[in-house]
């Protein structure tokens, strides 16, 4: 049976040991820090699991024939990434982008794992098995996983082994025949609080020295020692779903996760103490693109939303006929279809590897490196087609329960396409998406999650083909010499 809402929510009540403003947790599910948005991620799960969508949100898993989700599919053709591309492309338009690490994202990591299975061959054999066993699991249990792959900031002039607290990251403590303990903390555990397990490692280049912390393993998040540091809810700070329709139900959340003796047992252990090998996992494999292609297709639909954000405000306002508010929204039209365009590049000029059908890497990248710096373009261009339409709002919905203050509602929020509680209703939403607390983070998490934007224009200069654009350059120097100029040209009299 296809994995349904109220079973996740049920998977959660499990101990897990959560901390938040200085006190611990409990049930997450019932936390008013947490309960919306762990019920936003439910609902993707009843979505995939209505009958009309089964076919079209699953595929049969190869092992035990059951229906499965598609963020597990490992395509082995373009129609197949297509196809899968579409049930991703349905999921998030349910949260409308917001929620960047859903249960697509990290499947779509171990999926690119084990499609370069043959580099966990080369490592270790036992550690290939417990990656292709684990897969397996995940997909035939439709586990969400989130992952913790950042070292703490600290000091980031030294490597991970010269941190003054030596168990600053996450390393090895012991090993035994049984399997690696392991302590120190990791970030950001993006959607952490509302995954079933997390998957921990290293994508930060590593030094000699580093091996200590060049792992790679999955346990569940209510695993014994380990500790969830929340930050701060938006959800828990919204007013209600009115004043902050996206901040209210979508806030992923983030956390620092502390290992304090966490004992793995060897068949959850990826990698352990190799740190090429800890690198190779992500570049030698198709993971760091595969993962990375469900992000611009998260962000293609993301960016659909804030368009249409922009088509609205100029309507509400009644400015949409204005030839250069006409101008403004040619241009996002043009930078939102740009990244759709992208997205349908990647596919089509995507090839195999290993018997998979994955996207173009170097599209991907250059993809990446220009919405790195697009997002906050849009949002700013937002900012001005709204002008001061996004701050004049009432201060909650309670104002609306004063008579008094709802007559004054009434004659002051005038659109010549929408009632006052509909124009201040949809100004709460396009404040949300564009200046609130929790648009704050999402500019800073669009601008950051695929790394610093030297790391994605490094990716994008390593796989660009350099030797064609060099060689259309050679071909027309070696179209002519000077000689041959010289001896065309008659003698000075």
């Amino acid at each position: 049976m296809v994995k349904n809402g109220s079973q996740h929510i049920s998977q959660l009540r499990d101990g897990r040991e959560v901390y938040l403003n200085g006190q611990a947790v409990g049930d997450v599910t019932m936390h008013p820090a947490f309960r919306n948005s762990i019920r936003s991620y439910a609902s993707l799960y009843d979505f995939q699991a209505r009958p009309e969508n089964i076919e079209a949100m699953t595929f049969a898993s190869p092992d035990t024939g059951d229906r499965v989700s598609r963020i597990w599919q490992m395509p082995t053709s373009y129609d197949e990434l297509v196809e899968r591309r579409r049930m991703l492309e349905a999921w998030t338009e349910l949260h409308f982008g917001f929620m960047g690490r859903s249960p697509d994202h990290v499947a779509s990591c171990i999926s690119g794992m084990v499609m370069g299975i043959d580099v966990f061959e080369q490592y270790d054999a036992k550690r290939a098995g417990a990656l292709r066993d684990y897969y397996k699991y995940a997909r035939d249990n439709d586990l969400f996983l989130t992952y913790v792959i950042v070292n703490p900031q600290a000091n980031q002039s030294k490597a991970a082994h010269e941190q003054e607290d030596k168990y600053l990251a996450v390393g090895i403590v012991d090993q035994d025949h049984e399997g690696i303990t392991v302590r120190g903390a990791k970030m950001l555990a993006t959607s952490g609080i509302m995954a079933n397990e997390v998957f921990c490692s290293c994508i930060q280049p590593l030094k000699a020295g580093d091996e200590m912390y060049a792992l790679s393993f999955a346990i569940p998040m209510n695993t014994k020692g380990l500790r969830v540091l929340s930050r701060k809810s938006y959800e828990e700070n919204a007013a209600s779903v009115f004043d902050n329709p996206l901040a209210s139900r979508y806030d992923e959340n983030d956390a620092v996760l502390y290992f304090d003796d966490v004992k793995v047992p060897w068949e959850r252990i990826f990698v352990a103490g190799d740190t090429a090998m800890c690198a190779k996992q992500f570049h030698a494999t198709p993971a760091h693109s595969y993962q990375n292609y469900q992000c611009q297709v998260r962000l293609m639909v993301k960016l659909r939303f804030l368009v249409g954000i922009a088509m609205k405000i100029t309507e509400v306002n009644g400015t949409n006929t204005f030839p250069q508010v006409r101008e403004m929204l040619g241009q996002l039209a043009a930078e939102a279809a740009m990244i759709e365009a992208w997205v349908h590049g990647m596919e089509a000029k995507g090839q195999m590897a290993g018997g998979y059908f994955v996207p173009d890497r170097n599209l991907l990248y250059a993809s990446q490196v220009v919405t790195q710096q697009l997002y906050a373009k849009v949002l700013n261009s937002l900012r001005e087609l709204a002008g001061g339409g996004m701050i004049m709002l009432p201060s909650s919905i309670h104002d609306f329960e004063n008579p008094m203050l709802a007559s004054i509602i009434e004659k002051t929020q005038k659109s010549p396409v929408a009632s006052a509680e509909e124009r201040v209703k949809f100004f709460k939403l396009a404040w949300d998406a564009v200046g609130s607390e929790f648009a704050s983070r999402h500019n800073q998490y669009e601008m950051f999650y695929a790394g610093a934007t030297f790391v994605t224009k490094g990716h994008a200069y390593r796989t660009y083909d350099w030797q064609k654009a060099t060689g259309l350059v050679d071909n027309l120097l070696g179209s002519y010499a000077l000689s041959d100029e010289i001896r065309r040209e008659p003698a000075a009299a």
